[in-house]
């Protein structure tokens, strides 16, 4: 895609969706670990948008507005956000370029997925050891951040909430990759709305190249380009431990830049996220210096 190699940085310092707090502090974690170094070996031009503003958690009532039945915490907040954020997003893609969003917690999602999907119909591959599927009827714990992906697909009490799934996000567009923690109610979303789910155990049969390659396969099919929104938890906690809800069992710190490149090689990209990076419990600021290196991959930059 052209716009490829212009790329507009945009933070989203949220903190809504975890009950470990830090994350907010990602997008300056991950600009510090270098990510303008990385951005430019993969030959892109590098804008900086700054933050979208982002009302801070702790002077906020989480349960201001509610969904009825079940719970969904910070949603006035969560709102705000994914409302400005898709208005940044899309107006980068205007200007031909690529937006890049640097959470914050996985629910800024809602928003880059909304604003790429303006005037473009898009597909979306979903890199996370969870599968965000849960809404508010089945969360277990009401945080926003493990239900983006329904919000995006109108799943449950989404469904019509028109700043959640203004994306118009087609299930059979969307392919999720690394699975290892799923919910049973999600098990059962994923199941009837046609979402392409591969699980840590498709990676370990079949490797993560061809893994990747038949997720992008859908997210391909009939769009206009793809959405690539990369949770860190989805690398093994050994490699990526700063984030708020590590699994065990992930992807390896080569298979993660093999997916990317992967994904670069298709010349699909549209927009990306980096998500979840929590300063607070990482370790020499090592998973943010991950998540730069994986945008360089996802832009063109070869390890190897």
């Amino acid at each position: 895609m052209d716009h490829r190699k212009n790329v507009r940085v945009i933070g989203a310092p949220t903190d809504y969706g975890a009950n470990r707090r830090g994350v907010d502090m990602g997008p300056s974690a991950i600009r510090y670990a270098g990510l303008a170094a990385q951005l430019e070996r993969a030959g892109a031009a590098i804008g900086d948008a700054g933050d979208v503003p982002a009302p801070r958690a702790e002077v906020r009532d989480p349960d201001t507005e509610t969904f009825a039945p079940g719970r969904a915490k910070f949603l006035r907040e969560t709102r705000e956000v994914a409302t400005r954020l898709a208005d940044r997003v899309g107006d980068a893609l205007a200007a031909g370029e690529l937006p890049m969003v640097l959470g914050g917690d996985h629910s800024v999602a809602i928003g880059s997925v909304a604003g790429s999907a303006r005037d473009a119909d898009i597909g979306v591959v979903w890199f996370d050891a969870h599968a965000d599927c849960n809404t508010p009827e089945t969360s277990p714990s009401g945080n926003v951040h493990g239900m983006p992906l329904a919000a995006a697909l109108g799943v449950g009490a989404f469904a019509g909430v028109e700043w959640a799934n203004a994306a118009g996000l087609v299930a059979d567009t969307v392919a999720i990759v690394g699975l290892r923690d799923v919910d049973p109610p999600e098990r059962r979303a994923i199941d009837e709305s046609g979402v392409t789910a591969f699980t840590m155990a498709d990676i370990d049969d079949r490797g993560i190249t061809s893994v990747v390659d038949d997720a992008l396969d859908v997210a391909t099919a009939g769009t206009d380009g793809v959405h690539v929104s990369l949770d860190l938890d989805w690398l093994d906690p050994r490699e990526a431990p700063g984030v708020g809800t590590p699994v065990r069992g992930g992807v390896t710190y080569r298979e993660a830049h093999a997916a990317l490149e992967r994904v670069a090689r298709r010349d699909c990209l549209r927009s990306l996220d980096l998500v979840e990076v929590n300063p607070i419990l990482d370790e020499r600021n090592e998973t943010a210096s991950l998540a730069a290196e994986l945008a360089s991959s996802a832009l063109g930059r070869r390890i190897l």
